[in-house]
């Protein structure tokens, strides 16, 4: 079903995900936290921050209805302090998050989710230098004290690109998420990429529906990293 689902959006990925250049625009806003924290909290809400691309950003939705939004109300529901801030950019490659962290990490996090290659693998752009990308990632936000809990997205390939192509992109994610102690999320889309119902007419962007969906396949493998958070933070001020 990927597969299948994959080839289909190459059709569409010059119009959709191809257009935009790797850096945002000067004029685009700033992420924005889910819930804003009160500038007046001596101890602010530690925060998750979604590095990510237009599945992030939620594209065609309303920001309520992206998954990390969604993410938010479970992180409430299960009593956890943590706030979301939605950093997805749409267009953007790997290359174009590793030069957006240094901004987004100008203050201490507690959570980083990567979620990055997508657009990298629909222009068949060099898997070595999307894995070197994403380590740059992770090495820049290993220097922040303390650093944060590490979380990476995967993604697929274009079965266009052959089958060499699909598995060199493919091993990237698990293997770098296994040399970094990062939580992974084998492949953000499972369930979603193919099912008409949950995409909308583009074939590429979830529905509201679909980011439900994503939601739960993200929130599965980020709660236990949350949850260790809250604790080591509980600790420390025990």
């Amino acid at each position: 079903m990927i597969a299948k689902a994959l080839t289909v959006l190459v059709a569409l990925c010059v119009a959709v995900f191809g257009c935009a250049p790797g850096q945002p625009p000067a004029d685009s806003p700033p992420p924005v936290p889910s819930e804003p924290a009160s500038a007046a909290s001596p101890d602010p809400a530690p925060s998750v921050v979604f590095l990510g691309t237009s599945l992030t950003a939620g594209f065609g939705l309303d920001p309520a209805s992206a998954y990390p939004a969604l993410v938010q109300g479970r992180i409430a529901a299960a009593g956890l302090p943590h706030r979301v801030v939605n950093a997805g950019v749409s267009g953007e490659t790997s290359a174009g998050a590793r030069r957006r962290v240094d901004w987004l990490l100008q203050k201490p996090i507690a959570v980083l989710v990567v979620e990055t290659g997508a657009n990298d693998g629909l222009r068949g752009q060099d898997t070595g230098e999307m894995r070197k990308n994403i380590q740059a990632i992770f090495d820049r936000a290993r220097r922040q004290s303390p650093p944060p809990r590490l979380v990476l997205v995967g993604m697929e390939a274009l079965t266009n690109y052959g089958a060499d192509y699909v598995a060199r992109f493919r091993s990237v994610f698990p293997e770098l998420a296994q040399a970094n102690d990062a939580a992974f999320v084998p492949f953000l889309l499972e369930g979603v990429a193919g099912v008409r119902s949950l995409n909308q007419p583009d074939g590429i962007h979830p529905t509201a529906a679909g980011h439900a969906r994503i939601a739960e396949t993200v929130w599965t493998v980020l709660r236990p990293v949350i949850e260790a958070d809250a604790r080591s933070r509980s600790a420390r001020k025990d």
